[in-house]
């Protein structure tokens, strides 16, 4: 008689097991069969749409600065006595050589170079001491532009590199070339700076201590294919591609080599031509999480109808088969300006 219980609770035991293993694979059929296809079906990806264009990209380096004049001179006193005669007013135009002042030691100021009286500190027969300021000279007609260049960018400019200036408080630009480099720092700080100076040449009414902008052109493609940088994705070995359709309307990567770049444009040297439209996952997908990424991460995605690629679909959205498309907008200035067409 126990034997039989024994039995019979063994066969209860066994049935209970087997239900439990078969269990959990039953749901795992029915969520493979029928929950998963509606989650991958709202996996989708949505792309943007980007045409490659004709336009000039230019880069350039901008810097702060001050005119200055070449020729200043403050002529002292080279000892103590009386001004007996002064030659020259202030505003008058002097060579070199002109005799300016003459004091009671028989000591005569001259001018040693061609400029303009710009002030006069003493009148004839005032005393004066020894290293007093009697009378400046400066060259207003011989001009310098000078900028400070930090460490990290005195290796971009050398001599002779051409630039342009302007002037703020005349709003007036004219070209320049570089003139010289002082490769001894002024300053001591944690960063060094080095002065370099630019001719001024055609700037009329400008006057030393004017402040300016100095802009200096970098890297620059004229009438170049061009393409918003968002289009861009970049394989594991960082090389740069684009989705593009083919003939059969289906998704490709396709390579292309890219040259000057600003922060929003890159020129395309190879790969795509103008007109060519290409697309890129939207940023708003791209970032998604939750179950839906995850399964859109391990089972990729297709919307039915739609070419594709591994992993990834149009969003065919309402209307069946539309993408969003953005709208570029182009815009020009210094320091990294883009314009269509090199506007």
């Amino acid at each position: 008689m126990n034997g039989g219980k024994t039995k019979k609770k063994w066969r209860r035991r066994l049935k209970k097991l087997i239900a439990l293993a078969v269990l959990p694979a039953i749901l795992a059929g029915a969520f493979y069969l029928f929950a998963l296809p509606a989650l991958k079906a709202s996996a989708t990806t949505t792309y943007d749409s980007y045409t490659a264009v004709v336009g000039t990209i230019s880069n350039s380096m901008d810097f702060t600065g001050t005119i200055a004049a070449k020729n200043s001179e403050t002529l002292t006193a080279s000892s103590a006595g009386t001004v007996r005669k002064i030659y020259v007013s202030e505003e008058q135009k002097v060579k070199e050589g002109d005799r300016l002042m003459r004091l009671s030691s028989g000591e005569t100021l001259k001018a040693s170079f061609d400029g303009t009286v710009n002030q006069i500190s003493v009148a004839e027969e005032d005393e004066v001491v020894a290293g007093a300021s009697l009378i400046q000279i400066v060259d207003f007609s011989n001009l310098r532009v000078s900028m400070r260049v930090d460490e990290y960018d005195i290796s971009k400019v050398s001599v002779g590199l051409a630039c342009s200036v302007t002037v703020t408080a005349l709003d007036l630009t004219f070209d320049s070339k570089l003139a010289h480099i002082n490769r001894m720092p002024s300053s001591s700080g944690s960063t060094a700076y080095y002065t370099v100076t630019a001719e001024v040449d055609g700037a009329d009414g400008a006057l030393p201590g004017m402040q300016v902008t100095v802009t200096i052109p970098e890297e620059e493609a004229i009438d170049a294919v061009i393409l918003n940088k968002d289009a861009l994705s970049f394989d594991m070995r960082n090389s740069a591609y684009v989705l593009k359709r083919n003939d059969a309307g289906e998704m490709e990567q396709v390579y292309v080599e890219t040259g000057v770049d600003n922060d929003n444009f890159v020129e395309i040297k190879s790969g795509l031509s103008a007109g060519d439209a290409v697309y890129a996952v939207a940023k708003s997908d791209a970032s998604s999480s939750g179950l839906s990424g995850l399964l859109s991460g391990l089972f990729g995605d297709r919307t039915e109808g739609m070419p594709t690629i591994p992993g990834q679909s149009f969003n065919s959205g309402a209307g069946g088969g539309e993408f969003r498309q953005r709208m570029e907008s182009f815009g020009g200035g210094t320091g990294g300006g883009m314009m269509p067409g090199g506007m």
